[in-house]
């Protein structure tokens, strides 16, 4: 009894897409603490997190309650509890409102109104606008929907200050930027994988060489935006040092993808690309308290 418990449990787990969420909800923290010149409240950021928690996680269930065909046609999702039919889509739906509603009313009560508003935003932007809209319309689906992916900093911002001044809209950005490169390495890698699921990728529809110019142009694009918090004196030199040389690293790995492109390096960009985006939300957040 307490094994299967444990298993349904995890499956429902499965559905929010955990690595994803955490990645997000990471740089949601990062804007709460950039926010404010002292610590923040530490009261508000455990209610922004878990509110943001689960609503990252009710847009990811519906997310695989929309793509509950596609993704049993692809051997990277074909896995989830959602594809092999294991939970039902009533279950799912259900599952999705609960954790929605409740997310929903933690930044309601105990964050602010801008903050739940804001979420709520995001969470209709990527499991309506981008899983059901954009994705299956067009190529540039990431580039367009990378936005609601992109707002965590935002989010983040607006739980502390309950405002979203500049600053926090260059965190949007940086994401934004760094979305298309981050997930066209993964489309690379798994064209095969695309092609089975008949949603319009870019590898697909346009071809490997057309991709891999993409994400050298949108890596120097990323290079050049990482730069704006210090042109702007949102941050100092440590960040600057890490931003220079992270992007360094990245412009390193996109521009052996454009020249001399394998699967293998693919791959590897796609991981580097998240150890990346972690390493410079983390570096803003030092420079922030140990600024010179």
């Amino acid at each position: 009894m307490t094994q299967h418990f444990s298993h349904r449990l995890a499956q429902y787990a499965a559905l929010t897409k955990p690595r994803v969420t955490q990645l997000a909800v990471f740089c949601a923290v990062i804007g709460m603490f950039l926010a404010t010149p002292d610590l923040p409240d530490w009261r508000v950021v455990i209610a922004a997190t878990i509110g943001i928690w689960l609503l990252a996680g009710a847009a990811f269930a519906v997310n695989c309650l929309v793509e509950m065909e596609i993704d049993a046609r692809m051997a990277r999702t074909a896995r989830r509890p959602s594809a092999q039919g294991e939970i039902s889509r009533t279950q799912i739906l259900i599952f999705s409102a609960l954790i929605g509603g409740a997310g929903m009313g933690i930044l309601y009560f105990f964050v602010n109104f801008l903050t739940m508003w804001l979420t709520f935003v995001t969470f209709v932007g990527y499991a309506v606008i981008y899983t059901i809209i954009l994705k299956p319309a067009t190529p540039q689906n990431i580039v367009i929907g990378g936005l609601s992916g992109a707002m965590p900093p935002a989010l983040g911002w607006a739980a502390i200050a309950n405002d979203v001044p500049m600053q926090a809209w260059l965190l949007v950005l940086i994401i934004f930027v760094w979305t298309p490169p981050h997930f066209w390495a993964l489309a690379m890698y798994r064209r095969d994988d695309y092609a089975k699921s008949g949603l319009p990728m870019l590898p697909i529809t346009h071809g490997l060489a057309f991709t891999q110019f993409h994400v050298w142009l949108y890596t120097i694009a990323l290079f050049a935006t990482t730069l704006l918090p210090y042109a702007v004196h949102m941050s100092g030199l440590i960040y600057l040092v890490s931003a220079v040389l992270l992007g360094a690293a990245f412009l390193w790995y996109a521009w052996r993808i454009y020249k001399h492109y394998d699967d293998i390096l693919a791959r590897k960009t796609f991981t580097f690309s998240i150890v990346y985006l972690s390493l410079l939300f983390a570096a803003l957040l030092v420079d922030h308290y140990y600024k010179f």
